[in-house]
């Protein structure tokens, strides 16, 4: 296929099909104005791949980029039948996807479904992906390619998009672009001269000074020129814009038709689906003959595909011939679609059709209203939120009803919100609000209001927000949740007075106990209280805890305590099981999403319990949704637990890189939790370092009121590490105060890790006499060993003490054990200070493991763990959201490390105590 002036483009498209011959994928997008010539480019490259690749298409349009997965339906058109080997829950989310069944699945699963099946396709030849007009893509397909994209680099998959603008934002802003530029002269008389063979130099020297380099200008202006029809015009001999040329061009050619074809013509840009038979039904509708459809298809306006659809030669031709119809004749064509509609997508397409034959002429209507909220609501099912948000707005927009306009808007602002469309949401909820009450439109929308805020806004205004619904709402489940909401919100924005202020209008909400998980007010008020209530607090929360905690598993976590706040209970081992019990469920599922969150929940528990590998895949993986969905709390979950992870291994950039990011984006909207969390790190990653001084001035801030990292929970976590800056910089008085702290926290929570604690802070504190008690006592509370790192950090210090008193066997003793850990759990800071110590106690340290240890990256570790739990290629690469092949290759490297040779060697393998991760 030849293309004139565009060698430099064609030669980069081959090496990009080159290197999927050789296993490389590329993504790419194609952009620059309309008529450049990209959709050529595109035929180029379909027709370059024929051979010997799998070739898949789809084009956005207007109309269906409101219909949810419509690129995606006719993307995979051609190998439908392949969706029936994918797993199970895969083909029921894509088959629900692509409304071949009643399926509703997860959005995330359905991107899996997707990436697996291009990857088996792949498998056998090379895959070529084409979207022209992808600033047309329906939303839902937008984002589940670009979700493929992402992880099909490793594979022979090659992704071509075309679109008007470089794409800086949006789903392709990651994607390497290149602009399709103007051809030069000398290729734009060439192409003009071959367009009009039989014009004069006048016109074609006219032709391409015109054009501008534009290739479709160069095919449309000489007959144009020829004709008269742009030489009159007064900017005939400035170069302007060409859009506003071809607009001209394609008018004048366009008003030289009969009426009965420009009516046909209006069918074509009416059905962006281009069907033959569906525009002759409605040919016949509107009375149009044979002799009206073959001048408009002699008009050079429309071409024929190959499949026998009709369409226009381009769409901008397409937008002139919409744009110039009058109002009644767009209504009348969209009627008469609207009536012809059959088959496939006919229930989806008519309320749009129906919608816009309204637009035309201004006028509300309760059944197109209707249609349209009910075609949203099965665009939602099958994971269009975005286009249900859309459906909604649209059938609000034509409700006769106030009510039914505020009810609308308030279930479509919910669907925006679900589909990641924050600014969408809450404009709807404002309108809706203009429409109907406060209290209506937070019980129709079930307190989103609130629920933006918390994500989005200010932690205060949420929690205010969430306590105000929670009075609204009718249903006690959700009024709890809003509740407890509220209460993370407060608890997060350090604000106690408005925690108590929301624990108690909780309380009042619901003084009847007659509901699922009523019995959780019990342990809120525990949880988030901050007085001490002795022995009674004890008693009443603790011993329900696992069971409960295991019961909201399968509910919601929202109503479980915040990880710092179950690790600060003590709590960690029930959470861990509970979320262990979710997580083993959803396995089984296709909730791909709900897995990702409960697995991210586990961090800071994983850290803990000094399940340092687990902590780190997990996170990463959480992480890398979080920044492909835009949810920035999960995102700072993640970060602040790496942080700590980093501080804990010495790795001070990354334990910086990570606190700047936090108190950058956190600290504007109040969430001190996140920002103290970065203090923390900040301060630790300085102690371990030995500069005692900074670590001591970022560590008292996370008790000091009013300070922009404060917040109880994590200063009670710190309080070790500020005692002992404290007393290495000799502010004893510090050291006391952390000390008291610790004591009233052990005092009301009874948690081992917290009496350990406190005792330590004493050694540290006490004289010659009571140190060694202290430690002792520190060492022996039963539970205390469930904490390795913080286990081993006091025999440490024991060990040092031992040391200084000249004891030097005993402290061999305490530094060996403390070695022992420190080494499997990589936390070098404090291995190189034992071994230091030991050297000095007259001990040769050890210098390498007892064992070898096999060092793995975090994804290789994911995938040899679930390989273990005897988890199939695929069934894993949908876990983690890669293709099978890209497991086999990690299973590849990951075998020869561990020094095994199949798959079921991997049951003698301790992931915690034999592996560590790179850096």
């Amino acid at each position: 296929m030849d293309l004139y002036g565009r060698r430099q483009e064609q030669a980069a498209l081959d090496r990009i099909l080159d290197g999927a011959r050789q296993g490389d994928g590329a993504t790419l997008v194609l952009w620059g104005d309309p008529g450049i010539g990209k959709t050529a480019l595109l035929e180029y490259v379909a027709e370059s791949a024929a051979a010997d690749f799998t070739v898949l298409r789809c084009a956005g349009t207007r109309l269906e980029s409101g219909l949810t997965f419509a690129a995606l339906q006719e993307l995979l058109w051609p190998v439908t039948e392949r969706i029936s080997t994918l797993p199970e829950p895969q083909a029921n989310a894509l088959n629900g996807a692509l409304g071949m069944s009643g399926d509703v699945a997860d959005r995330f699963l359905i991107g899996v479904a997707v990436l697996t099946l291009v990857g088996e396709l792949a498998k056998e030849r090379p895959v070529l992906i084409i979207a022209d007009d992808a600033q047309w893509l329906d939303e839902p397909s937008a984002q589940c390619l670009a979700f493929a994209a992402r992880r099909l680099r490793n594979e022979p998959v090659v992704m071509l998009l075309t679109g008007h603008d470089d794409p800086v934002d949006g789903p392709w802003e990651n994607a390497a672009a290149m602009e399709v530029q103007k051809l030069g002269d000398e290729d734009a008389q060439l192409l003009a001269r071959a367009v009009a063979p039989h014009a004069d130099e006048a016109v074609i020297r006219r032709t391409v000074h015109a054009a501008a380099g534009n290739p479709l200008a160069l095919q449309e202006l000489p007959t144009s020129l020829a004709a008269g029809d742009i030489s009159a015009h007064p900017f005939a001999d400035k170069q302007v814009a060409v859009g506003p040329r071809l607009r001209r061009a394609f008018r004048a050619r366009i008003e030289r038709l009969s009426a009965a074809a420009r009516t046909a013509l209006l069918l074509a840009a009416s059905d962006d689906r281009s069907d033959r038979n569906t525009m002759c039904q409605a040919g016949l509708v509107l009375g149009l003959d044979a002799v009206a459809w073959d001048e408009a298809l002699h008009s050079g306006l429309l071409t024929e595909r190959s499949d026998g659809r009709i369409c226009f030669r381009h769409q901008l031709m397409e937008a002139v011939v919409y744009d110039l119809a009058p109002p009644a004749n767009r209504q009348a064509v969209h009627h008469a679609l609207a009536s012809v509609l059959t088959g496939e997508n006919a229930d989806e397409l008519r309320p749009w059709h129906l919608a816009a034959a309204l637009e035309a002429v201004g006028l509300p209507d309760e059944e197109v209203a209707r249609l349209l909220e009910e075609s949203a609501h099965r665009s939602w099912a099958r994971g269009g939120c975005a286009t249900a948000a859309r459906a909604l707005r649209r059938a609000a927009k034509f409700s006769p009803s106030t009510d039914d306009a505020a009810r609308r808007l308030a279930h479509g602002a919910r669907a925006a919100w679900e589909a990641g469309h924050v600014g969408v949401a809450r404009g709807m909820l404002e309108r809706a609000e203009g429409m109907s009450s406060a209290a209506t439109v937070a019980e129709l929308s079930m307190g989103l209001r609130g629920l933006i805020e918390f994500a989005h806004g200010d932690l205060e205004t949420a929690c205010r927000q969430l306590t105000r619904d929670m009075e609204r709402v009718a249903d006690p489940g959700q009024a709890l949740m809003l509740g407890s909401m509220a209460l993370r919100a407060a608890w997060a924005a350090s604000h106690d007075a408005l925690q108590r202020e929301a624990l108690q209008r909780l309380e009042r909400r619901l003084p009847q106990r007659n509901f699922p998980n009523a019995d959780l007010l019990p342990l809120l008020r525990q949880w988030w209280t901050e007085e001490s209530g002795g022995a009674d607090d004890r008693q009443q929360g603790v011993a329900p805890v696992p069971e409960i905690l295991t019961r909201l598993s399968g509910s919601s976590w929202l109503l479980m305590p915040p990880a710092p706040l179950a690790v600060a209970w003590g709590i960690e081992s029930a959470l861990h099981e509970a979320l262990r019990r979710e997580i083993d469920m959803l396995r089984h599922t296709d909730q791909v999403t709900a897995l990702t969150q409960a697995l991210a929940q586990t961090v800071a528990l994983d850290i803990a319990r000094s399940s340092w590998a687990s902590a780190t895949a997990n996170a990463l993986e959480g992480l890398q949704v979080a920044e492909g969905t835009g949810d920035d709390h999960l995102a700072a979950q993640c970060r602040a637990n790496l942080g700590w992870l980093a501080a804990a291994r010495g790795e001070e950039r990354t334990v910086a890189d990570f606190a700047a990011w936090c108190i950058e984006v956190w600290v504007p909207r109040g969430v001190r939790v996140f920002s103290a969390c970065a203090e923390w790190n900040l301060g630790m990653s300085a102690l371990f370092a030995g500069r005692a001084e900074e670590a001591l001035d970022r560590l008292v801030r996370l008790g000091e009121h009013g300070h922009q990292a404060v917040n109880a929970t994590i200063a009670v976590l710190a309080a070790p590490d500020t005692a002992e800056a404290a007393l290495q910089v000799g502010r004893r008085a510090t050291a006391e105060e952390q000390a008291r702290l610790l004591r009233r926290w052990a005092e009301r929570t009874n948690a081992p890790w917290v009496i350990s604690a406190t005792h330590l802070v004493h050694a540290l504190l006490a004289s010659r006499d009571d140190a060694e008690k202290q430690f002792r006592l520190a060492l022996e509370v039963p539970g205390a060993e469930s904490r390795p790192f913080n286990y081993a950090r006091t025999r440490l210090l024991y060990g040092e003490w031992l040391r200084r008193a000249r004891r030097r066997t005993d402290a061999r003793t305490q530094l060996a054990e403390a070695a022992k850990t420190f080494e499997r759990l990589g936390a070098a800071p404090l291995l190189a200070r034992t071994r230091a110590e030991q050297e000095l106690a007259g001990q040769q340290p050890r210098r390498d493991s007892a064992r070898a240890q096999a060092t793995l990256t975090a994804q290789e570790l994911r995938v040899v763990k679930l390989a273990a739990e005897g988890l199939t290629n695929r069934e894993i690469g949908a876990q983690l959201l890669i293709s099978p092949r890209t497991v086999s290759h990690h299973l590849a490297n990951v075998f020869p490390k561990l020094g095994i040779v199949s798959r079921a060697d991997l049951a003698r393998i301790d992931f915690e105590d034999g592996l560590r991760l790179m850096g």
